[in-house]
């Protein structure tokens, strides 16, 4: 029984959300985030950021105090305000080539703990940590977690009804993006999705296990405490069909000593391998890679004799690139902190893969093909934990749009 929360957002204006609202601190490159913080002083980024230049030098626990001084600073100067009532809030995200639309609200703590919203990532401790204390501090989260939900006719039924209402913002992105948010604040309203969701077993996460387990650790340090969003977490709920699924590509530094020769006879004893040249190398099934090596492509194709799994983990691409190669070959054992490999968003073009290899940073890249929802979703009820970099999901959320205060 997965349970949802309304909750009282604060939000941009109507008139600044276009400006206010930004993508997460990470994706900008550091030309566009200066120009963004020289030019745009309504920028969500101001915030995340506040003194940018000096934020190395600046211990986290008066950095994060930093960022609450400025988010009071925005709501002060009615650049952001607070909703009046509990609602819950539904928002459509239409790119280039994509539509996403899915419910922001608040899920419950306690049900991540006991695995009715459950995970299929590992998180790293230090990491869980500094989110902790961002959110102790700052008093609040904009970035929900990613999860999602069987498919649901009713609830798809009742977004689209939703969704041909006037929206309460409508804006475009400099990335061409078109976003809309609704707000849903009917008491009956709520209450009877509610209800829907109550019928729903498990929520899963998509994105944001970070996110996840740092607010179950707040939750645990304030557990006398009777303010009632401590107990949840700021989550964007979405249809497990209109998710979509990336693959992450890797680079590799050497061939641990390998000639080129040498390596792909040792690949040959596990894969079989055809040379493409120039050819479009993107897998087309499981368990079929693509390599860029010495300026040509290859196709590697898990010979049959090495298909049999006992585990979805076993059979999942990303780990039997790991098994086979990675860790047996070319002695990289440690995915997230080894310096010899690098990882690529499908979403980017094999052309960045082959630059990176050509331009002599890198000896090796492969290419994988994305997982899907269910292997997702079967790792997770198996209590299975993905390779690192395994999958990127859309949709992205916009910082500053829906805040969650603690």
């Amino acid at each position: 029984m997965a349970s949802i929360f309304p909750f009282e957002a604060v939000r941009p204006t109507r008139d600044k959300v276009c400006l206010v609202t930004c993508r997460s601190y990470e994706e900008y490159v550091t030309a566009e985030l200066a120009a963004q913080l020289d030019f745009n002083p309504l920028s969500f980024l101001h915030v995340l950021k506040p003194a940018f230049i000096n934020q190395q030098t600046i211990a986290y626990e008066k950095r994060y105090k930093q960022v609450h001084q400025k988010y009071q600073e925005f709501k002060d100067e009615i650049i952001l305000v607070k909703d009046k009532k509990p609602a819950i809030y539904i928002h459509k995200i239409i790119t280039k080539t994509e539509s996403f639309t899915g419910i922001i609200v608040g899920t419950s703590i306690e049900e991540y703990r006991n695995d009715i919203i459950k995970k299929h990532e590992d998180t790293i401790a230090f990491r869980v940590r500094l989110l902790k204390e961002y959110m102790k501090y700052s008093g609040f989260n904009t970035e929900p977690v990613l999860m999602t939900y069987p498919d649901n006719k009713t609830i798809e039924n009742w977004i689209f009804n939703c969704t041909q209402k006037f929206a309460d913002f409508e804006f475009s992105t400099t990335k061409k993006e078109i976003h809309y948010l609704w707000k849903i604040d009917d008491l009956l309203e709520i209450n009877w999705l509610q209800n829907i969701f109550r019928k729903i077993n498990n929520l899963y996460i998509a994105d944001g296990h970070h996110r996840c387990e740092a607010s179950a650790l707040l939750s645990e340090e304030n557990e006398d405490d009777d303010n009632e969003s401590k107990r949840h977490m700021l989550s964007y709920l979405i249809s497990e069909n209109n998710v979509r699924i990336y693959e992450y590509n890797r680079v590799i530094k050497d061939l641990n000593g390998l000639s080129k020769s040498d390596f792909l006879h040792s690949l040959s004893i596990t894969f079989a391998i055809e040379n493409l040249d120039q050819a479009d190398a993107k897998p087309t099934t499981k368990h079929q890679f693509g390599m860029y090596l010495d300026r040509q492509f290859y196709r590697l194709t898990l010979k049959e004799e090495h298909q049999s799994f006992k585990t979805v983990l076993q059979a999942l691409d990303a780990q039997i690139l790991y098994e086979k190669v990675l860790s047996e070959l070319l002695n990289i054992r440690d995915l997230r902190n080894d310096e010899r490999i690098e990882y690529i968003s499908g979403k980017h073009t094999l052309q960045v893969l082959k630059q990176k290899v050509d331009e002599g940073e890198f000896e090796v890249g492969f290419i994988l093909f994305p997982c899907d929802i269910h292997e997702i979703k079967n790792m997770a009820d198996q209590h299975l934990i993905m390779p690192p970099k395994s999958t990127y999901i859309e949709p992205k959320f916009r910082s500053g749009l829906v805040i969650y205060e603690l």
